[in-house]
């Protein structure tokens, strides 16, 4: 396994992780592993467009979580498939659910600001 393959698995497995500590009510546990994919994300922009691609094949995970994660990460490099994944997510309920919704409304309204580029 590559080193960016590794990067891209950390990320999943950390967003998994932070979906699973804030359904048992633990948002500071949570917070922990978001600081790990985040630090993640940072690692795989180092590599440039390549590191970025490798996330984009998150976009078919069989977690929501981690797609809408990768997805909400990759609208600027990424717009279209990125759009796609979050809008599909947006009609579904739960957690992330929300989470697309209110990224394609920061998208929309000028606010996001998850990867300046």
């Amino acid at each position: 396994m590559t080193k960016v393959e590794m990067l891209v698995e950390e990320f999943a497995r950390n967003v998994a992780a932070q979906t699973e500590e804030i359904s048992q009510g633990s948002a500071a546990k949570g917070n922990r592993h978001a600081r790990q994919y985040i630090k993640a994300f940072d690692k795989l922009c180092s590599q440039g467009d390549a590191g970025r691609d490798a996330l984009a094949a998150l976009f078919t995970h069989p977690r929501v979580d981690v797609r809408v994660m990768a997805a909400a990460f990759l609208l600027r490099h990424r717009t279209a498939e990125a759009k796609a994944v979050l809008e599909e997510a947006a009609r579904s309920r739960g957690l992330a659910a929300l989470e697309a919704q209110q990224t394609l409304l920061n998208w929309e309204n000028g606010s996001w600001a998850l990867d300046p580029g």
